[in-house]
This record gives structure tokens, C-alpha cells and sequence, in this order.
């Protein structure tokens, strides 16, 4: 009959659901559903939609398209942060530092004690070392200066031998540089020897430390003097005269709190300054990483900052100065 559109012969429907149909190229498509309909002429094609799952692989989620997986949102900015395969920031990687802005050279100063110059505060903070309390090797200490900005103004590394160090501990000689932004050692601190074992009130027992600014040209001296209570230095000049004093607490151990050295004039009526080991818990009861607070005044001879800054470290290595305990044999 003319006019009819032949149509193909009716399947059931049992059969029409176990054929079997071509993979979808598309990953991780939506599935097929069985419809009679007729296919038309093909269309333009349309791309999916931006939030669509089914339009992008499950790895590339689209964050506007709320879903199971969380996606990251920066914040403070419209473009997404970006890095590079193996070049996530790790938090052990260092913090850029920031100095203190370098000063013009002054007249009567020794070169690199400018900074001195305009401070009354300084903080001394010790590096801890973990590798120090596993190994029981005792190593090089390590001291950042700081003002209170929180900005570097010095960096002081220990240069002692692996012997020296490990063999007198405590009581080693020792040679401590200061070095500014520049890399430049400004300032030598030296501690000779002394036997412990005579009595403490012969001179050579005694405890000492010559400051160097420059290096090579004698600042001064810090020198111990024996008394049966509490530490007492004198802070001496490049001709060992002496100029102030130091006067530590009658127990340098205390626990919970910060111990107080006085620096004063030398009759004992005007208080100077003061350098402060302060208590940081646990990390000062277990570890080997002080922090001391040097305070002196602003308008105080920059030599004579420098010599009081000198006698912190004397101080650390005679009264808080930890060494790794021995290995029992």
C-alpha cells in the first residue's frame, strides 16, 4: 500500500533489555535508559554544564557544584593557588629572616656595634638541637639576637673541636663569633681553660671571658669572683679595670621561674641593666635552648652594652648550660 512507512518487526521486550550495547566513551557516564523513540537528524552538539559530574572526570570536580568530595577554596583572592607536582610548601622548610636594617658607621664605635647604639633591649635565643639529647654528642651551640621586633640583629655560633667539646663539656674553652647580615664576624668571645679542681677561692679557678671588637683588638673582660652565695662578676675594661658588676640570685636552679642577673655600678646603689634567663616550661627544665632578656640603657656606652652582652653567654655555659647525659658502660 503506497503512503505506509514500513516499520521493523516488534522484539519483546526481554530481548530488547539483554542485547548487548556499546561501552560509553565518556567516563563515568550517567546509564542508559531503554525509550521507543525514533532518532532524528543529529544536532549542533551542546557542552555540559560547569557543574555537571558527568561531563568531567571524578578527579575534576567543579567547586561551584556542591557534591561529596570537598573542594579547596582560596581565600583572599579570585584566582585558585596553584603548585606544581612535588612543590607543596612543607612546614619544616625555613622562614625568609628578617634583619634589622643595617646603620651608618658612627665615629668612636667599633665597626659592626652600631646597632648596639640604638638599642636598650636585646634577646638572646639558643638554638635547641634534638639531635644533641638522641646521639649524647655534644655540638657547636648556636644563638640568634634578636631586638624587639623580633628582627635578627646578630647570629653567634660556637666554633669549639668535636673533642674539646665532648671531652670538658661544660667547663670547655671555648671561641664564640658574632656575625652580622653581612656574614661579617664583628665580635670574637673567647673563654680560656681553667681547672675547677683547686679551691674556688684561688684566681686561677676563676672563670673569664674576653670580648674582641674587632676581632683581634681586646674590648674587655668579664671576670668571676668567688662568693659563697649567689654569682658575682665584674665587667672589666680592655685594661682589666673594673667598671660594673654583675650579681646573680642566691639559686640559679629555680624552677617556674626566670632568674635575674643585676647589672650594677660598682658600689652596688645604681642598677645598670639586667640580663634575664627566662623560664620557657618544660624546654628549659629538659632541654638545651635558653632565652635570655639583656636590658641596659639606650644612652650606656656601646663598649659597655657589648660587654654586658658578652657576659650572657659566660653565664649560659656556667649555670644553664646542659650537657647530653653519658651513655652507661
Amino acid at each position: 500500500m503506497s503512503g505506509v512507512v514500513p516499520t521493523a518487526p516488534e522484539q519483546p521486550a526481554g530481548e530488547m533489555e539483554n542485547q548487548t550495547k556499546p561501552p560509553d566513551p565518556r567516563p563515568d557516564a550517567p546509564p542508559e535508559y531503554s525509550s521507543h523513540f525514533v532518532p532524528g537528524p543529529p544536532g549542533t552538539a551542546v557542552p555540559p554544564d560547569a557543574g555537571y559530574p558527568g561531563g568531567l572526570p571524578m578527579a575534576y570536580y567543579s567547586p561551584q557544584q556542591p557534591g561529596t568530595f570537598p573542594s579547596y577554596q582560596p581565600i583572599g583572592g579570585t584566582h585558585p593557588v596553584c603548585y606544581q607536582p612535588g612543590k607543596y610548601p612543607v612546614p619544616s622548610q625555613p622562614v625568609p629572616v628578617t634583619w634589622m636594617p643595617g646603620p651608618t658607621p658612627m665615629a668612636n664605635c667599633p665597626p659592626g656595634l652600631e646597632y648596639l647604639v640604638q638599642l636598650d633591649n636585646i634577646h638572646v635565643l639558643q638554638h635547641f638541637e634534638p639531635l644533641e639529647m638522641m646521639t649524647h654528642f655534644e655540638t657547636n651551640n648556636r644563638y640568634d639576637i634578636k631586638n624587639n621586633s623580633d628582627q635578627m640583629v646578630y647570629i653567634v655560633t660556637e666554633d669549639t673541636d668535636d673533642f674539646t667539646r665532648n671531652a670538658y663539656r661544660t667547663l670547655r674553652p671555648f671561641v664564640l663569633r658574632v656575625t652580622d647580615c653581612m656574614g661579617r664576624e664583628i665580635m670574637t668571645m673567647q673563654r680560656p681553660f681553667r681547672c675547677t679542681c683547686c679551691c674556688f677561692c684561688c684566681p686561677s679557678a676563676r672563670q673569664e671571658l674576653e670580648v674582641q671588637c674587632p676581632p683581634g683588638v681586646t674590648l674587655g673582660f668579664v671576670a668571676e669572683h668567688w662568693n659563697l652565695c649567689r654569682a658575682v662578676y665584674s665587667i672589666q675594661n680592655e685594661k682589666k679595670e673594673n667598671m660594673m658588676r654583675v650579681r646573680g640570685p642566691c639559686s640559679t636552679y629555680g624552677c617556674g621561674s626566670d632568674s635575674v642577673f643585676e647589672v650594677k655600678s660598682l658600689d652596688g646603689v645604681s642598677n645598670i641593666g639586667s640580663i634575664i634567663r627566662k623560664w620557657n616550661g618544660l624546654l628549659s627544665a629538659m632541654a638545651d635552648a635558653d632565652h635570655f632578656d639583656i636590658h641596659f640603657p639606650l644612652d650606656l656606652d656601646v663598649k659597655m652594652k657589648a660587654m654586658i652582652f658578652g657576659a650572657c653567654f659566660l653565664i649560659d655555659f656556667m649555670y644553664f648550660e646542659r650537657s647530653p647525659p653519658q651513655p652507661s658502660r
